[in-house]
């Protein structure tokens, strides 16, 4: 651990970029999408998934692609340019400004990505209209990280802080954190820290000291 400093309570740059985002059977088809852009089979497609499993920095990747704006709520479609690109990252729908959203796109054109944790055909509306028209919409869904993504996400947060670890560190993280990006970026902070503080390399000892 030569040449490393104290730790110093600085914000960490999550990195969110198409060269920053890592493949795997898990993220491939919706990857493969995001990629095939404008060539969608509508204006509007939806990407679901559980919590954690790169949806937002898929959608990162959609916007540095189509320049798409994040939208919080479809709720001020008047101030949208023409033919707009938008991302609705869990969306909290009103559901007559939604549908309308929806007639928009398919009467303007543009591009929408959605991302939920449950497919839009599984959610919970009350209008007839917007409920059919979320069963038609064409629809992507991102795993759970395997063993393969989670252990090449660990790597690289390790990698962007300069930091080599042995396989068997990452091998018994594999086997302690929650599966998800969120915890494999928290995980590679808290050990970064410990390890400046203590002056010492990232070993299984180390790890478990911090998880426990």
């Amino acid at each position: 651990m030569s040449g490393r400093q104290l730790p110093f309570d600085l914000p960490s740059r999550r990195a969110m970029g198409a060269a920053d985002y890592v493949t795997s059977t898990s993220n491939a088809a919706a990857l493969a999408l995001i990629d095939a852009w404008p060539n969608w089979p509508g204006p509007v497609l939806a990407v679901h998934g559980p919590t954690g499993c790169g949806k937002t920095h898929l959608a990162h990747v959609f916007q540095e692609k189509s320049g798409a704006l994040f939208l919080s709520a479809p709720t001020s479609l008047p101030e949208l340019p023409a033919a707009p690109r938008l991302i609705l990252d869990e969306p909290q729908l009103d559901e007559t400004a939604f549908f309308h959203l929806l007639n928009r796109m398919k009467n303007e054109g543009g591009a929408l990505l959605i991302l939920s944790r449950e497919a839009p055909a599984r959610w919970p509306v009350k209008l007839p209209d917007l409920a059919s028209r979320l069963k038609a919409l064409p629809t992507v869904e991102v795993a759970a990280p395997d063993d393969a993504l989670l252990a090449a996400i660990l790597v690289k947060h390790f990698a962007d802080r300069q930091i080599n670890v042995a396989p068997e560190v990452i091998d018994y993280l594999l086997r302690q954190i929650e599966r998800s990006f969120a915890a494999a970026a928290d995980i590679a902070d808290r050990l970064d820290r410990a390890a400046l503080a203590e002056g010492r390399a990232i070993t299984v000892p180390l790890v478990k000291r911090v998880l426990g």
